[in-house]
């Protein structure tokens, strides 16, 4: 299975030996944004096939537990977590 665009950005974030942990974490934090949002947009409307949105969000919330972050967030908790 290939990787997809935001799985290949997500590793090289983690990769970036330049970015220090807390910049990690921020970047992984918006890309989990836009992974939501993506995967919001395919279930609302049929304009986003799921080409990997479930996995991408799945890793790259593994990628933040690994650096020590809840991943646990208000939209998880609620009725609607899309």
């Amino acid at each position: 299975m290939s990787e997809t665009a935001m799985q290949t950005e997500m590793r090289a974030i983690l990769a970036d030996e330049s970015l220090g942990r807390d910049e990690r974490i921020s970047r992984l934090e918006a890309l989990r944004r836009e992974a939501r949002d993506r995967q919001r947009a395919a279930t609302e409307a049929d304009m986003i096939a799921d080409d990997g949105l479930n996995d991408d969000l799945h890793e790259i919330e593994l990628a933040l537990q690994r650096l020590g972050v809840k991943t646990v967030s208000r939209e998880d908790k609620g009725a609607a977590t899309l």
